[in-house]
């Protein structure tokens, strides 16, 4: 399900957008304060999508997009009752995705979540299976196999989602940090040891040159970056 984080002041507006939002089957938190927003923003940017308002207590939400811009890329929504071309202009400068004047037609805000999303419904719809080399890797029966001998050979779940995780990512470099998020959740506990050995065992699968990978690359002091 996609997570959108709501950051509005107004109640009964963020109700109203969350409310619909859920019946389009999006997972929906709401933050009602700029300072808590702020706070927060490095979590923030490890979700989907933020339905942005600019004019927050205590903190502003152009204030709160430079902060989540330190940590990633979600895709942000500003909202606002101030609808100049300045305003735009500095919102979008800013690092947002796009501009929403308030009063807005709820038809339209629902479209234009849909559009800064689609490219995780397409992800969601893509084949069960990855080429990575001469090998191909099925996500539905944890095989790998040799496409040449046709000799295949089975891997566990974390390694498929983990695989799964770099194919969506493919050549954007991922924290270790966001690994250990996505994949093992808050409720475990593993160390960054613990993916530099599944690095290690997907070198020694799918590289030609283990010690010279061209698929698993190592990001010094930041994570990793897988291409193809």
């Amino acid at each position: 399900m996609i997570k959108v984080c709501l950051v509005e002041d107004e109640k009964s507006l963020a109700d109203l957008i969350q409310l619909n939002l859920e019946l389009d089957q999006y997972d929906v938190q709401c933050i009602h304060n700029g300072r808590v927003a702020f706070q927060q923003a490095q979590e923030l940017a490890k979700l989907d999508l933020i339905i942005l308002d600019v004019m927050l207590p205590e903190v502003s939400g152009l204030d709160i997009c430079k902060e989540i811009r330190k940590h990633g890329d979600v895709p942000i929504l500003f909202l606002s009752a101030k609808g100049t071309t300045e305003d735009r202009i500095a919102g979008l400068k800013l690092g947002g995705n796009d501009y929403l004047s308030k009063p807005f037609d709820l038809e339209e805000l629902l479209l234009r979540v849909n559009i800064l999303t689609k490219h995780l419904t397409q992800k969601n719809s893509q084949p069960s299976t990855l080429i990575i080399g001469g090998k191909e890797v099925n996500f539905e029966t944890y095989e790998v196999i040799d496409i040449r001998s046709n000799v295949g050979v089975t891997i566990s779940k974390k390694e498929i989602e983990l695989l799964k995780l770099f194919a969506e990512k493919e050549g954007i470099v991922i924290s270790r940090d966001e690994i250990l998020d996505k994949i093992w959740g808050k409720d475990q506990f593993p160390t960054s040891r613990t993916i530099d050995n599944y690095i290690l065992s997907f070198r020694k699968l799918f590289e030609d040159d283990p010690k010279n990978p061209i698929y698993f690359h190592s990001i010094r002091a930041v994570g990793y970056k897988f291409t193809v």
